[in-house]
């Protein structure tokens, strides 16, 4: 993965409301694209950021444009304490982006959290309502169908009243453990990488609202006939790519939505934990070049 102060000082921010947000694109000038390679819109997961990315970043770049944000409240973008996180504020951000920098189409890869926010703009794409065109989403582990979410404890505590002890509680020695347990059997995330994840979650004191970034969970319940239907309604190629060893949205996940979306298509990485993108960066490459060889997306 690229080094952090690498990753920090090729940082971008726009305003979003008064909010700064951190983003990174290539290729990109104040006219638009500097060339005519394809738009991808890359969206991390919870509770880390965009640095997740960069184990793929330069083999993506070889035939994509890449345009990748920290969410509010992620990484190196604003983190206000009393905000309202919801999904539907996070999938304006990237469409502000995305306009600000004149993309009019994009591919999607999304993980985690950004599944959610993938699916509300998926929901949009098929309504007509979206300010740019989805050409296809690739959706890593994440909770696709509120039904087959398994919070892990930590989740639970961020969820009740005292959710705040959260952020009080969480130290870098129990993200590592944490990570531990979501993470493949031979794919624990180096020391290195938990240092960084650590790093900027602890950005602007970041680590104190984690349990307000946790209510997506809810939202997904509360929002699931949308999100939900945003995949069986899809106006888009979809592919899951899940890694199965994953206690979150592992292997039950893959047989879940082989099952509910008609004419599935889905890739099973075994032996790989919640962070296939990190954890097994050349599979999953592999998986998601072989969907867009599948779907026929013009590289030229």
């Amino acid at each position: 993965m690229k080094p952090l102060d690498q990753w920090r000082g090729e940082a971008q921010y726009f305003d979003a409301n008064g909010h700064q947000i951190a983003y990174w694109a290539s290729a990109a000038t104040d006219e638009g694209p500097a060339n005519n390679k394809p738009w991808l819109l890359l969206i991390h997961g919870y509770p880390t950021s965009s640095w997740d990315w960069t184990a793929m970043w330069p083999k993506l770049e070889e035939k994509f444009n890449l345009v990748a944000l920290d969410m509010l409240g992620f990484g190196l973008s604003d983190k206000p304490k009393s905000f309202a996180y919801a999904i539907s504020r996070q999938a304006d951000l990237q469409e502000a982006l995305l306009a600000q920098l004149a993309i009019s189409e994009a591919h999607l890869f999304v993980h985690d959290y950004g599944n959610t926010v993938g699916q509300e703009l998926l929901a949009r794409h098929n309504e007509g309502a979206l300010s740019f065109a989805i050409k296809s989403v690739c959706f890593l582990n994440g909770g696709l169908f509120p039904e087959q979410h398994r919070p892990r404890p930590v989740q639970r505590l961020g969820l009740t009243p005292l959710g705040f002890l959260l952020g009080k509680m969480m130290t870098r020695d129990k993200l590592r453990a944490t990570f531990d347990q979501i993470f493949g059997p031979e794919t624990k995330a180096s020391d290195l990488e938990i240092d960084s994840h650590w790093a900027l979650i602890r950005q602007q004191n970041g680590n104190k609202i984690l349990h307000r970034l946790l209510h997506y969970i809810p939202e997904r319940k509360k929002y699931r006939s949308r999100w939900v239907g945003a995949l069986h309604e899809a106006r888009a190629p979809i592919r899951l790519i899940d890694g199965g060893a994953d206690p979150v949205s592992g292997r039950h996940l893959y047989d879940y939505y082989r099952q509910e979306i008609a004419g599935a298509d889905a890739v099973l990485l075994d032996d790989i934990g919640h962070y296939p993108h990190t954890e097994a960066p050349g599979r999953v490459l592999s998986a998601f070049f072989d969907f867009h060889a599948k779907i026929g997306t013009d590289f030229s």
